[in-house]
């Protein structure tokens, strides 16, 4: 399905290769048969059918006015704005963020990862092949609200999952924002983060942690990688000597360029608040004890297996 979107020129065969990509995603959500696995399966479904079908009026009414298929060609203003909610709703991008983190919490650890990098990928190039037609006042205004909305709703979390559904759409906002002045800025930004967040959720996959009082305890199963999720989640942070620190950097260096220094600005403020729970996320890996006794079994004796991919990731998400 992806593969498909991205290498479509027919608005068609785009809206298939997202249709696919839902349609192939609902069983890996609901594969625990947990109700609330099913609910999230329900919701995720019922939001991807309602923007594909904008996505579909969006290139229905642009081909009525000016007769032209094309992905590229989406001249027609009308359009391209119901495009950009079309692809914001896919997104998870304020305002339409509501059913990511409650997707992102039913679904098990490595649908997670699945729902947060590559069913980003197939929005993302539809953007980036029409952002020379997209209205900036609009896209700015999302980015914007995502970045703020990432960072004030992930502040009052415990679960992990819902804490990464956040992060996840503060970094799109990172991304929305510089599409239209800097398209390559927005694919560096998303590799990066696909990078770092896979890093996370592989870590948090082999020590099995859900939420923030287990992982207060995972520093007794496997300290190394430990204190690698520690420096991993300051580099999602976007603090300076880690990888992701440059997509930000090359973002306020261009929205700058732009002559948009106060949205820069903003941004830069409002990833503050992301940088809160990421640090307490950082405090409870390695730093804090949990301060009483906890109900969960201290393992010490675990089987050692060797993680290449995580060993690899987390190196490149640190460099």
């Amino acid at each position: 399905g992806t593969t498909i979107t991205i290498s479509s020129n027919h608005w068609i065969m785009a809206w298939t290769g997202l249709e696919i990509n839902t349609l192939a995603i609902l069983p890996l959500i609901s594969k625990s048969h947990h109700p609330r696995s099913i609910e999230a399966a329900t919701k995720y479904f019922l939001t991807q059918a309602a923007a594909s079908a904008l996505v579909l009026f969006s290139s229905m009414t642009n081909a009525w006015f000016t007769g032209q298929w094309d992905i590229t060609q989406l001249s027609h203003p009308t359009s391209s704005l119901i495009l950009t909610s079309a692809i914001a709703m896919k997104l998870g991008l304020a305002p339409f963020h509501f059913w990511f983190p409650e997707v992102l919490q039913g679904s098990p650890l490595s649908t997670g990862l699945i729902l947060s990098t590559i069913m980003k990928l197939p929005p993302i190039a539809l953007l980036y092949m029409t952002s020379s037609s997209l209205n900036p006042t609009l896209l700015t205004t999302l980015a914007i609200l995502s970045v703020a909305i990432g960072g004030w709703m992930g502040l009052n979390q415990t679960q992990i999952r819902k804490i990464l559904a956040f992060s996840s759409i503060s970094h799109l906002g990172w991304m929305t924002i510089v599409i239209i002045y800097n398209p390559k800025l927005t694919l560096l930004n998303f590799y990066l983060y696909i990078m770092m967040t896979t890093a996370v959720f592989l870590t948090l996959n082999s020590i099995k942690v859900l939420k923030l009082s287990t992982l207060m305890t995972a520093w007794t199963k496997v300290p190394a990688l430990n204190a690698m999720l520690l420096l991993t989640l300051l580099s999602l942070a976007g603090l300076p000597p880690l990888t992701g620190f440059l997509p930000k950097w090359l973002i306020i260096q261009e929205l700058t360029k732009q002559g948009m220094i106060p949205a820069a600005t903003l941004i830069s403020l409002l990833s503050l608040l992301s940088l809160f729970f990421y640090l307490r996320l950082a405090y409870c890996t390695t730093i804090t004890l949990p301060p009483h006794t906890t109900n969960h079994m201290k393992q010490w004796h675990t089987g050692k297996s060797t993680h290449t991919l995580i060993a690899i990731l987390t190196t490149m998400s640190v460099i």
